[in-house]
């Protein structure tokens, strides 16, 4: 059937916009151009090029062609006569290939002279069209050949015959603005993903990784073994051998991450662990760093630390004499820091090659400042992570906080290239926190714009697309991949963009049937249909808690059991009458199409994960939307009370908790639907909302908070009087117009109320600000600290 026909079928009755219909045209019939045909192409590879690339380069080359063309490329072993055209991988260093000159360069200052540089270049020459792939050195021959990948134009059947060819006339050259381009692939219980997959699934990833301009992997080697997952292939003891394997295989630098959380001051732990790790170094083929987090895990003073590492320098270089030792100063208080630079200073350890900067780390601008020049520094970004993280989604919408939550298909390529952006001139590169396949856009992302920074974020996700999808469906679903990121921005109510996202995906997977087992393409389908089926759910549920709260406020001291009865009945309806069972069912199918084909644990029930934190959003994925969970247990809290004017009072308090009348004003902290008058913006206000395995039963707005909250009002009301009420727990030390208030109720108990009643002469003249002070609380954990969760304003009688 033809594509446009096939697409208009799958609406079931929708109206397609109209430019819809002309974006899907202009991709699948796009403007004639100039190509190169290479489907009777052979390739040559010059015999400077040393093993392994010798076979690698080749072998991503013909392979990946292979499996998007069912074209086979032949090895020729000489120019070949005629017009057979030539795809020719050559060191910029070689003169000749076979006796043909390369093509003339610009000097010996371009990017293909340049570590792990490379140019692609087309050339007619003797009846030969050739393809010219020109590194610096192996990484350059592998990341040219990425280029010439990303930028074909590949099909099986693009109509009705196998297409292979290239866009001429071609003359790039390229090299990486920074030297570190890594992400971390910890074969481990706590991964979404990894810990389920085959040697050869980590082989064909590196490889991709590779194709985008990766050229390091981080593994998380030791005791793992302790504590297996029941998705291993293999013992975590092979699975970092054969690593270090493949990144020998891809000339890729292999990090090792390896924390102590164990005290270095116990001699027999301290030997234990030296010998692990000689061990270790001994089997590798390849090391070239290790990398030692300070204080994430473990809780050992750098007067400790430092002599741990340069012993294990000493024995790491036995066996991978190049190989260097970093650090990490995350968890680390001021003393501890000044320590490590005053150390620096004084020894300038040869051992230590540089400074990595994580979650819980220094400031990226001090680490580099402080740091002498001689000692690189490297970003250890969280890409992996939406919430309870270093870099948190801005303005997360509650409703995703507590369905999709931390580690779900998480695609931000706008916001991690500006945070990019932000934060890379001060390093030497970065190697990413991963935990999983969940993230593999914000790789992508990431990779790209460590080797240009200056790359179009959009053009990266057409290459991402054409590469992984198809090049006629590059364009739409790029930006398709883009409207999953815009769901994430602001009041999730409020976005109809949700749905536009949600139609396009559907409109894709209807034209794009055989990319139904791409597991790439799953997860965005997932996504794009969670968002919308959480959308349509916030909606109908917030409406069905409106209902009840008019029950509710229409209850007197004669209904008020059935008031309640009545109010949760209506909230319920929620469960009892699922909505969009379509969307729904659809979900749940991806969620299982995607553990078959890529591991990725969506399911507590099904797909056995390390805990439901990690990316099990089919837990979540009704979890309430509204506060029908809370309002069953204050209503038994209500029925045990003994005098009906106080329950009566309660179910008053209730109804009116988000809508207290006419002059008066409510606000929930941190909520982007909720908060309108609320200045001060949370960097992670979700934090709390994993309490109880992610099933708190508390009411939604109590599950967002700010320490220190401020707001602003105006338009009051100068002859009324103003009372300010807090919901939150511990202290709230509030001021208004800088002036400090005293409380007339303060009670600290979690959803208890506090108020202020505010002097005439602040009202005035018709506005305030409200500010707190924040209590000194340095010496409890974090999660027992004081926090405000709702502000009323109240105008009195």
């Amino acid at each position: 059937m033809h594509p446009q026909t096939r697409f208009k079928a799958s609406l079931t009755g929708r109206l397609v916009p109209l430019f819809t219909i002309l974006l899907f045209s202009a991709t699948y019939f796009p403007c004639a151009a100039q190509v190169i045909g290479l489907k009777n192409a052979a390739w040559i590879i010059s015999p400077s090029v040393p093993s392994p690339m010798k076979e690698t380069a080749p072998a991503v080359l013909t392979e990946e062609i292979a499996k998007r063309t069912g074209i086979t490329l032949k090895n020729a072993s000489a120019w070949p006569k005629g017009n057979t055209p030539v795809i020719a991988l050559a060191l910029s260093s070689d003169k000749t290939l076979l006796s043909r000159a390369l093509p003339a360069s610009a000097g010996t200052n371009g990017p293909e002279f340049k570590a792990e540089g490379y140019r692609i270049v087309t050339e007619t020459a003797a009846g030969n069209t050739t393809v010219w792939v020109i590194g610096a050195d192996t990484r350059g021959i592998l990341f040219g050949t990425g280029w010439l990948l990303r930028h074909l134009k590949m099909s099986k059947a693009f109509m009705g015959k196998p297409l292979l060819e290239l866009p001429e006339p071609v003359n790039v050259a390229s090299s990486p603005a920074y030297p570190i381009r890594g992400h971390q692939l910890g074969y481990r219980s706590t991964a979404n993903t990894y810990d389920a997959w085959t040697v050869g699934q980590f082989d064909q990833y590196i490889r991709e990784l590779a194709v985008f301009g990766s050229n390091a992997v981080e593994g998380i080697p030791f005791h793992e073994d302790d504590n297996p997952s029941p998705h291993f292939k293999i013992p975590a003891r092979e699975m970092r051998i054969k690593m270090s394997e493949i990144c020998q295989k891809y000339d890729m630098d292999y990090w090792v991450w390896t924390p102590a959380t164990f005290e270095l001051t116990d001699k027999g732990k301290r030997q234990a662990e030296l010998d692990l790790h000689e061990q270790f170094y001994k089997e590798c083929p390849r090391i070239d760093h290790i990398f030692f987090p300070g204080g994430d895990p473990g809780d050992n003073h750098p007067t400790e630390v430092l002599p741990f590492l340069k012993e294990l320098q000493a024995k790491l270089v036995k066996y991978h004499p190049n190989a260097k030792m970093w650090i990490s100063l995350q968890g680390f208080n001021t003393e501890q820091i000044d320590y490590f630079y005053k150390f620096l200073e004084s020894e300038k350890p040869a051992w230590l090659q540089g400074v990595v900067s994580g979650p819980g780390s220094p400031p990226m601008a001090e680490t580099r400042y402080r740091l002498p020049k001689q000692y690189q520094h490297r970003q250890y970004p969280d890409i992996t992570h939406s919430v309870r993280c270093e870099f948190p989604v801005e303005k997360f919408d509650q409703a995703f906080a507590l369905t999709l939550g931390r580690e779900s298909v998480n695609p931000r390529p706008f916001a991690f290239a500006k945070i990019h952006a932000k934060y890379a001139p001060f390093t030497d590169g970065f190697v990413s926190y991963s935990d999983g396949s969940h993230d593999d856009v914000n790789k992508v992302l990431w990779s790209m714009r460590a080797w240009d920074p200056q790359m179009d974020v959009h053009g990266i996700m057409e290459e991402y697309t054409a590469f992984f999808f198809n090049h006629t469906v590059a364009s739409a679903a790029a930006s398709a991949i883009e409207g999953l990121e815009q769901n994430w921005k602001g009041p999730l109510a409020e976005n109809g963009g949700v749905e536009m996202t949600y139609i396009n995906w559907r409109i894709l997977e209807k034209t794009e049937e055989t990319l139904v087992n791409n597991w790439r393409w799953q997860m965005l389908l997932l996504r794009a249909y969670y968002d919308q089926y959480t959308r349509l759910r916030l909606i109908r549920e917030q409406e069905l808690e409106k209902q009840a709260n008019a029950v509710l406020s229409s209850a007197s001291l004669n209904t008020i059991t059935k008031s309640m009865d009545a109010a949760l009945a209506i909230v319920n309806k929620a469960d009892e009458e699922l909505i969009s069972r379509d969307i729904y069912k659809h979900i749940v199918d991806l969620s299982d199409a995607l553990y078959a084909s890529i591991g990725l644990q969506t399911s507590t029930e099904k797909h056995k994960p390390r805990n439901p934190e990690r990316g099990v959003v089919m837990d979540f994925v009704n979890y309430p939307l509204n506060n029908r969970w809370w309002l069953a247990d204050e209503f038994e809290k209500i029925k045990k009370m003994t005098d009906p004017e106080q329950q009566l009072a309660r179910l008053k308090t209730i109804a009116f908790w988000e809508n207290p009348g006419q002059g008066s004003y409510y606000d929930g902290i941190s909520s982007v639907a909720k908060g309108p008058r609320v200045k001060t913006i949370s960097e992670d206000a979700t934090d709390v909302a994993w309490w109880d395995s992610g099933k708190s039963r508390k009411r939604l707005s109590s599950q967002l908070f700010q320490r220190e909250p401020a707001l602003d009002y105006d338009n009051l009301d100068p002859r009324a009087r103003y009372t300010i009420r807090v919901v939150g727990e511990g202290d709230a030390l509030l001021r208004v117009d800088g002036r400090r208030l005293s409380p007339v109720i303060y009670n600290k108990e979690p959803e208890t109320f506090k108020e202020w009643i505010v002097p005439l002469s602040l009202t005035q003249d018709g506005k305030i600000s409200v500010t707190f002070d924040g209590p000194e609380e340095s010496q409890l954990n974090w999660r027992k600290q004081s926090k405000i969760s709702d502000i009323w304003l109240l105008k009195q009688p």
